[in-house]
């Protein structure tokens, strides 16, 4: 009897014990167990700070990461992270813009459309992520999908909805990159304006379109500006110089201001096309020759920017010219329309744009991989691109082994191109397809795909896209 009893007791208190615990969980799950606590209870992660958003909590964080992650014994480092929650009950779209990242709330347009979490992440040695001392060598596209890789592990367990991932230019690169190495992780993948530079010293596309991007009267006036500005070096050289003098710039990556002066002049119709519009080419001077040098300097200073090849311009973005010089490759285009003799340099390639002291050498089949991967193994990527965008005249592509892949170009639109800038028929299957990867689409979508809009209200604030112009001729 007393057997029996100490039985009905231990099974009373098992059975209170699995309930408490399935209490618990469901209170977990419901978002009662403060989302801070549960972030800074995975391993390796720490708070910089919380900054308020109705509506939100916004974390900016510290994650420990392998400086090398085939050797993770080798080293770590701090990688910047942020966390933009939501509810634990929503999905979550990865982002990153493949530089640094943002540490103000902002919203991606995928996150808007599944109306879900974000997390964002600062690409390997872009300061402050950056180990120290730096080993260039683990700067590379599989080093940095494994840092993704990392941190969805790590926050799956927190937010185990659907995932989908996503960037802008670098980023959308990024994005694409990740699913190649790891296609079991995310759901689906949304990539903006990302350039696919298969053959590195191929690139008769970029010719082909800015032959016959735009309106030829837009074309003839940026030609006359940017030969014109070569044509009298001489004079804006000494502006230039004046100009570096003021703000402390130097010279000693690219070797000089003549080089600096000419990189800058030769970005100048790359960089209108990919920062404004069609539109925009009324601000551009019409009449070039008849110009002042005040004008010409302006013009060219606006869209390009004089302190870009400066020692100051450069090194925030040592990462990316390392990347373009040992990996993803660097456009070099034809310039018809100026006289041999005002060219110096031609398009520099990426090794001038690096301290000497950092060892780089191309790897050809890098991309080469990437692409073939994406056209035969693509599952769930839309790839966004912009008509008008010098970036997308070298696109990612689907080939038939492709599944549920789309690529979509905006008619119009420059760098900035994204879902809402498609035509209608492609922007609602577009927006339908993402509600679905992210587990998401209701019922009214599912029925008919041409019903579907974004989930979440347009916020101005928090929808603003960061463009960084700091440098013209980067993704």
């Amino acid at each position: 009897m007393r057997k029996a009893l100490r039985w009905l007791l231990a099974l009373t208190v098992l059975i209170g014990t699995l309930g408490t615990a399935g209490a618990a969980t469901a209170a977990d799950a419901a978002g009662t167990t403060d989302i801070k606590e549960r972030l800074l209870s995975i391993p390796g992660m720490s708070l910089i700070e919380e900054k308020p958003y109705t509506g939100y909590r916004f974390f900016v964080l510290n994650y420990t990461q392998p400086v090398d992650h085939r050797k993770p014994s080798k080293g770590t480092f701090q990688q910047r992270i942020t966390v933009l929650h939501k509810d634990v009950a929503r999905p979550t779209v990865f982002f990153t813009s493949g530089y640094n990242v943002s540490t103000t709330p902002r919203r991606s347009e995928p996150t808007q459309i599944v109306d879900g979490n974000q997390v964002s992440l600062e690409y390997r040695f872009f300061t402050p992520s950056r180990p120290a001392p730096a080993d260039w060598s683990k700067l590379d596209i599989w080093q940095a999908a494994s840092d993704q890789h990392r941190v969805f592990k790590a926050l799956k367990g927190i937010y185990d909805k659907k995932w989908i991932s996503t960037g802008g230019s670098k980023g959308g690169m990024t994005a694409t990159y990740y699913e190649r190495f790891y296609p079991r992780d995310m759901d689906g993948v949304v990539a903006y304006v990302a350039p696919n530079d298969v053959v590195n010293k191929e690139d008769s596309a970029y010719d082909r379109f800015f032959a016959r991007v735009g309106t030829k009267e837009c074309r003839d006036r940026l030609n006359g500006v940017q030969r014109e500005a070569l044509v009298r070096r001489e004079p804006l050289e000494k502006k230039y110089a004046a100009f570096a003098q003021d703000n402390g710039l130097t010279f000693t990556t690219i070797g000089s201001l003549d080089k600096a002066y000419e990189a800058t002049v030769l970005d100048y119709v790359w960089g209108f096309w990919q920062y404004s519009l069609l539109s925009d080419c009324d601000q551009i001077p019409a009449d070039a020759r008849n110009a002042t040098d005040d004008e010409i300097w302006t013009s060219v200073d606006t869209i390009s920017g004089f302190s870009a090849y400066a020692d100051q311009g450069l090194s925030n973005y040592t990462p990316y010219y390392y990347q373009a010089g040992t990996q993803l490759g660097a456009p070099t285009i034809r310039f018809p329309h100026i006289e041999k003799q005002y060219i110096r340099y031609g398009y520099q390639p990426p090794r001038n744009f690096v301290p000497r002291d950092i060892p780089m050498k191309f790897q050809p089949q890098a991309m080469r991989d990437i692409d073939t991967w994406v056209r035969h193994n693509a599952r769930r990527m839309l790839f966004v691109n912009g008509q008008n965008d010098p970036w997308s005249a070298e696109p990612f592509r689907v080939g038939k082994g492709a599944k549920d892949s789309y690529v979509f170009t905006a008619p119009g639109m420059n760098h900035g191109a994204n879902v809402a800038g498609l035509v209608p028929e492609q922007k609602a299957l577009a927006t339908a397809r993402i509600l679905d990867w992210a587990g998401v689409a209701p019922g009214s979508v599912q029925a008919d795909p041409q019903a579907a809009k974004p989930l979440a209200k347009f916020d101005a604030k928090l929808d603003k896209r960061d463009v960084q112009r700091e440098m013209t001729l980067r993704p």
